[in-house]
Protein backbone atom coordinates (compact mmCIF):
# COMPACT_ATOMS: atom_id res chain seq x y z
CA UNK A 1 0.00 0.00 0.00
CA UNK A 2 1.69 3.48 -0.97
CA UNK A 3 2.08 5.62 1.75
CA UNK A 4 1.70 3.44 4.49
CA UNK A 5 3.96 2.70 7.30
CA UNK A 6 6.26 -0.61 6.76
CA UNK A 7 6.93 -3.02 10.05
CA UNK A 8 9.25 -5.12 7.31
CA UNK A 9 11.90 -3.57 9.85
CA UNK A 10 10.00 -5.51 12.84
CA UNK A 11 9.52 -8.82 10.98
CA UNK A 12 11.87 -11.25 12.42
CA UNK A 13 11.96 -13.57 9.50
CA UNK A 14 12.92 -10.34 7.17
CA UNK A 15 15.64 -9.54 10.02
CA UNK A 16 17.40 -12.83 10.22
CA UNK A 17 17.74 -13.08 6.33
CA UNK A 18 19.33 -9.73 6.63
CA UNK A 19 21.78 -10.50 9.33
CA UNK A 20 22.64 -13.68 7.91
CA UNK A 21 23.30 -12.34 4.20
CA UNK A 22 25.60 -9.26 6.10
CA UNK A 23 27.67 -11.70 8.24
CA UNK A 24 28.09 -14.05 4.91
CA UNK A 25 28.64 -11.11 2.76
CA UNK A 26 31.08 -10.14 5.46
CA UNK A 27 32.63 -13.30 5.91
CA UNK A 28 33.00 -13.70 1.86
CA UNK A 29 34.26 -11.07 1.50
CA UNK A 30 37.66 -12.21 3.57
CA UNK A 31 37.88 -14.55 1.28
CA UNK A 32 36.55 -13.66 -2.41
CA UNK A 33 39.37 -11.73 -3.48
CA UNK A 34 41.98 -14.06 -2.25
CA UNK A 35 40.87 -16.92 -3.05
CA UNK A 36 38.23 -16.26 -5.96
CA UNK A 37 35.16 -18.28 -4.19
CA UNK A 38 31.76 -16.66 -3.96
CA UNK A 39 29.50 -17.59 -0.94
CA UNK A 40 28.20 -20.76 -2.78
CA UNK A 41 31.32 -22.15 -3.86
CA UNK A 42 32.60 -21.71 0.21
CA UNK A 43 29.75 -22.97 1.34
CA UNK A 44 29.71 -26.57 -0.22
CA UNK A 45 33.99 -26.67 0.68
CA UNK A 46 32.77 -25.85 4.08
CA UNK A 47 30.24 -28.64 4.30
CA UNK A 48 32.75 -31.17 2.24
CA UNK A 49 35.22 -30.16 4.55
CA UNK A 50 33.55 -30.58 7.62
CA UNK A 51 31.47 -33.80 6.83
CA UNK A 52 33.56 -35.55 4.10
CA UNK A 53 32.00 -37.03 0.80
CA UNK A 54 28.76 -36.52 -0.24
CA UNK A 55 25.86 -36.28 -3.19
CA UNK A 56 25.18 -33.37 -4.69
CA UNK A 57 21.60 -34.02 -2.92
CA UNK A 58 23.32 -34.19 0.34
CA UNK A 59 24.87 -30.99 -0.50
CA UNK A 60 21.73 -29.34 -1.66
CA UNK A 61 20.29 -30.63 2.36
CA UNK A 62 23.17 -29.49 4.26
CA UNK A 63 23.43 -26.21 2.57
CA UNK A 64 19.47 -25.29 1.82
CA UNK A 65 20.70 -23.83 -1.32
CA UNK A 66 18.70 -24.44 -4.10
CA UNK A 67 19.43 -27.23 -6.50
CA UNK A 68 20.72 -25.26 -9.43
CA UNK A 69 23.23 -22.94 -7.13
CA UNK A 70 24.67 -26.54 -5.50
CA UNK A 71 25.32 -27.63 -9.06
CA UNK A 72 27.28 -24.38 -10.29
CA UNK A 73 28.87 -24.59 -7.39
CA UNK A 74 30.31 -27.81 -7.77
CA UNK A 75 30.81 -27.21 -11.44
CA UNK A 76 33.22 -24.24 -10.37
CA UNK A 77 34.93 -26.05 -7.82
CA UNK A 78 35.62 -29.38 -10.28
CA UNK A 79 36.82 -27.06 -13.09
CA UNK A 80 39.27 -25.74 -10.55
CA UNK A 81 39.95 -29.10 -9.40
CA UNK A 82 39.16 -28.85 -5.73
CA UNK A 83 36.57 -31.14 -5.47
CA UNK A 84 36.37 -34.30 -7.63
CA UNK A 85 33.96 -37.33 -8.25
CA UNK A 86 33.33 -40.27 -7.40
CA UNK A 87 30.67 -43.35 -7.89
CA UNK A 88 28.30 -43.73 -5.51
CA UNK A 89 28.23 -47.31 -4.99
CA UNK A 90 24.49 -46.88 -3.65
CA UNK A 91 22.94 -45.21 -6.12
CA UNK A 92 24.61 -45.07 -9.49
CA UNK A 93 22.71 -42.18 -10.56
CA UNK A 94 25.05 -40.25 -8.57
CA UNK A 95 28.56 -39.34 -7.20
CA UNK A 96 30.11 -38.48 -4.48
CA UNK A 97 31.54 -35.41 -4.15
CA UNK A 98 35.05 -34.55 -2.12
CA UNK A 99 37.74 -32.43 -1.53
CA UNK A 100 40.67 -32.74 -3.48
CA UNK A 101 43.94 -32.49 -1.63
CA UNK A 102 44.24 -29.05 -3.35
CA UNK A 103 40.98 -28.15 -1.94
CA UNK A 104 41.85 -29.46 1.80
CA UNK A 105 44.84 -26.79 1.53
CA UNK A 106 41.97 -24.19 0.41
CA UNK A 107 39.63 -24.87 3.06
CA UNK A 108 42.50 -25.10 5.44
CA UNK A 109 43.81 -21.66 4.71
CA UNK A 110 40.35 -19.85 4.61
CA UNK A 111 38.33 -21.82 7.47
CA UNK A 112 40.63 -19.57 10.23
CA UNK A 113 39.93 -16.18 8.09
CA UNK A 114 36.20 -17.20 8.49
CA UNK A 115 36.17 -18.07 12.14
CA UNK A 116 38.44 -14.74 12.94
CA UNK A 117 35.16 -13.13 10.97
CA UNK A 118 33.40 -14.84 13.01
CA UNK A 119 34.87 -14.20 16.04
CA UNK A 120 35.08 -10.63 15.38
CA UNK A 121 31.23 -9.98 15.08
CA UNK A 122 30.33 -12.28 17.59
CA UNK A 123 32.07 -9.95 20.05
CA UNK A 124 29.00 -7.97 20.10
CA UNK A 125 26.82 -10.46 21.70
CA UNK A 126 28.49 -12.36 25.24
CA UNK A 127 29.28 -15.69 25.81
CA UNK A 128 26.06 -16.72 27.25
CA UNK A 129 24.28 -14.30 24.62
CA UNK A 130 26.00 -16.46 21.91
CA UNK A 131 25.34 -19.75 23.70
CA UNK A 132 21.61 -18.97 23.64
CA UNK A 133 21.32 -17.38 19.95
CA UNK A 134 22.43 -20.86 18.89
CA UNK A 135 19.89 -22.47 20.91
CA UNK A 136 17.12 -20.55 19.71
CA UNK A 137 18.17 -21.13 16.20
CA UNK A 138 18.43 -24.68 16.80
CA UNK A 139 14.98 -24.51 17.93
CA UNK A 140 13.64 -22.56 14.92
CA UNK A 141 15.08 -24.91 12.74
CA UNK A 142 13.84 -28.18 14.37
CA UNK A 143 9.87 -26.43 14.57
CA UNK A 144 10.42 -25.52 10.91
CA UNK A 145 11.37 -28.79 9.76
CA UNK A 146 8.50 -29.97 11.85
CA UNK A 147 6.61 -28.27 10.25
CA UNK A 148 7.35 -28.69 6.54
CA UNK A 149 7.07 -32.69 7.63
CA UNK A 150 3.32 -31.81 8.85
CA UNK A 151 4.39 -32.82 12.22
CA UNK A 152 3.18 -28.87 13.36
Amino acid sequence: MPGSKTRLRHFLPYRLAVTSNAISGMIAGEYRNEFGLKIPEWRVMAVLGDAGPLTQRDLVRATLMDKVAVNRACKVLDERELIRRSPNESDGRSHHLELTPAGVELHGKIWPQAVGAYERIFAALSPRETERLAVLLDKLFARVEALEEGEG
